[in-house]
């Protein structure tokens, strides 16, 4: 006869099973459905950024839900009470100046229960949450990279063909180009650990943009001249899909468009600040596009505004687009 080497609940010690709860993470609730009154342990309240020195209701606490998840937790909370079975509800509460995401579980249908009191856990799921959500972003960062990839790949083909003589001559521009541009998409990888700074500020933009200079049309329509500044394996991550982006833009629809089309970028330091500008002339006439813009738009203003500390402002101007940049000098170096 095999023995049942397996424990029960009754099997562990109260002390036992908190010291499990703790390393775990885990806070419990009970939710009196009557009166509405509810209470949590230690860590229960310390989640949520609340005291136990005054009764606590589940109307109160839902007060620190992120007002984005109220409404459905609420119904969620209720519709539990109807659903036999276990339950698992995430969502966003607020503490402080924090979101962090919450799983609330238990066992749904209070049909039977003891007292009409509910019980379950809270547990923090922030990590799970903002590692999902970076996937996410990443996936769609990549996407995009790999479109602009594709459109880069076949402007850099037009150019090219108007200005060779020969497929010869022809086969060896172009693979000189998208060979830079293999060059500069590695750039958007950090450098590995140990390895210090990536790149200088100048020779990092500079690599970015040689596969746009059009040496069939004149040599030097690309011209790049930044103070002489370190750049962070962190930085130049995000410095060079801003670059990559505004170099495609600029591919797609401005000034690099045209065989005459000429771009400048320019920086200078201000303090701790570095302020960069991207002046394009020569181009079609570009106009302020309506409404807030698209993924890339909003690469950008994310990218500069958490990787590198800064932002950018637009002038839509006849002769062609400008581009002001400010850059956190202390991030360029991380």
């Amino acid at each position: 006869m095999t023995q049942d080497h397996s424990l029960n609940h009754s099997d562990w010690s109260p002390d036992e099973l908190r010291g499990a709860l703790e390393a775990a993470g885990v806070a419990l609730w009970s939710w009196q459905v009557d009166t509405d009154a509810l209470l949590m342990d230690s860590h229960g309240y310390a989640l949520w950024g609340v005291t136990s020195e005054q009764p606590l209701t589940f109307e109160r606490l839902s007060d620190n839900i992120h007002p984005a998840d109220r409404d459905r937790v609420r119904a969620a909370f209720t519709a539990t009470r109807g659903v036999v079975g276990p339950y698992e509800v995430d969502f966003r509460i607020v503490v402080g100046t924090d979101v962090r995401w919450i799983s609330a579980r238990g066992r749904g249908n209070d049909a039977g229960i003891n007292d009409r009191k509910m019980t379950g856990i809270f547990l923090d799921v922030t990590g799970r949450k903002n590692a999902e959500e970076s996937h996410e972003l990443l996936a769609g960062e990549m996407s995009h990279r790999v479109k602009n990839l594709l459109a880069i790949a076949s402007g850099l083909t037009q150019i090219t063909s108007r200005f060779s003589g020969s497929v010869e001559i022809m086969t060896k521009q172009l693979t000189g180009r998208l060979t830079a541009l293999g060059r500069a998409h590695d750039l958007v990888r950090p450098l590995p650990n140990g390895q210090g700074s990536a790149a200088l500020l100048g020779d990092i933009i500079t690599v970015l943009l040689a596969p746009y200079d059009d040496e069939g049309a004149f040599a030097g329509r690309v011209r790049v001249a930044v103070p002489r500044l370190g750049v962070g394996e962190t930085a130049a991550t995000g410095l060079a899909l801003v670059i990559h982006e505004l170099a495609t833009n600029a591919l797609k629809y401005g000034a690099l468009s045209t065989p005459e089309g000429t771009l400048d970028v320019s920086g200078a330091l201000n303090g701790d600040d570095v302020e960069i500008q991207w002046t394009e002339r020569g181009g079609p006439e570009v106009k302020k596009p309506d409404g807030p813009g698209g993924y890339g738009s909003k690469l950008l203003h994310r990218t500069l505004a958490g990787h590198l500390g800064g932002g950018l402002e637009h002038d839509w101007s006849k002769e062609g687009l400008i581009v002001k940049m400010r850059l956190d000098g202390t991030r360029l170096s991380a």
